[in-house]
């Protein structure tokens, strides 16, 4: 299986970066909120007054954690893509929230730019299969966390065996060409597709999760498993 190159990866969000929000919410049918959602109820059943968001992009669950867990006192967000992280400013900007406290920073989740035992939680989102080295990045984020602190994991998985001929249809055929009528980029949303059927299952991830050292490691399937939570604690 061939994994993602860093530098097209970076050069594909670097493309749709600013209509990249708009795309997110047309081509789910605005479902991405509910996840969103999903992923700050499960974030606030702990510790969460130092928070890291990888692969935060535009900095939408940045932002989702901030309005739906006030307690938490400091939500960094990073990305090896700069003009994403332009867009999550600008937002940050609009919303009047101040940079000490929910900082954007440019960094690459396989050499994170943090001291060991940073943060209580990690989460990172739609981020993890564009990772050239899933297990590094992995044991990058298992350094940060502090002991007993948490991993969030909400990405794309593989749906149900019976919705997979309507959802392989859609990824090959509608996605690109709607994404084309857009953001003006269909290359960017076959990429899409392609790394979405080369990702695991939801138990092939949870494994991958256990291997870097993480305990109490689940899951849970939404929107016929087109879509996962995953998660995983530092038990030491």
């Amino acid at each position: 299986m061939t994994k993602p190159d860093p530098e097209a990866v970076k050069a594909t969000f670097t493309r749709v970066a600013r209509k990249y929000d708009l795309a997110n919410h047309l081509l789910s049918g605005g479902i991405d909120f509910n996840w969103r959602k999903k992923l700050v109820r499960l974030a606030a059943k702990g510790d969460c007054s130092s928070i890291l968001d990888i692969a935060t992009g535009s900095g939408d669950v940045v932002f989702a954690l901030q309005k739906g867990i006030p307690s938490a006192k400091e939500i960094t967000g990073v990305d090896f893509c700069e003009p994403m992280l332009v867009e999550a400013r600008k937002k940050r900007k609009k919303l009047g929230l101040n940079e000490q406290n929910f900082p954007f920073k440019e960094g690459d989740c396989l050499d994170l730019p943090f001291p060991d035992e940073s943060f209580d939680l990690v989460t990172i989102s739609f981020g993890l299969r564009n990772l050239a080295d899933r297990g590094k990045g992995l044991s990058e984020i298992f350094r940060v966390l502090k002991p007993r602190g948490r991993l969030i994991v909400l990405e794309f998985s593989q749906p149900y065996w019976w919705f997979r001929p309507v959802y392989y249809f859609y990824l090959k055929f509608i996605l690109p060409w709607f994404a084309r009528m857009v953001t003006g980029d269909r290359d960017a949303y076959l990429y899409l597709g392609t790394s979405i059927s080369n990702f695991p299952n939801r138990k092939e991830l949870d494994l991958e999760i256990m291997d870097t050292g993480f305990s109490k490691v689940g899951h849970k399937a939404m929107t016929f498993s087109i879509v996962c939570l995953h998660h995983g604690e530092k038990n030491i």
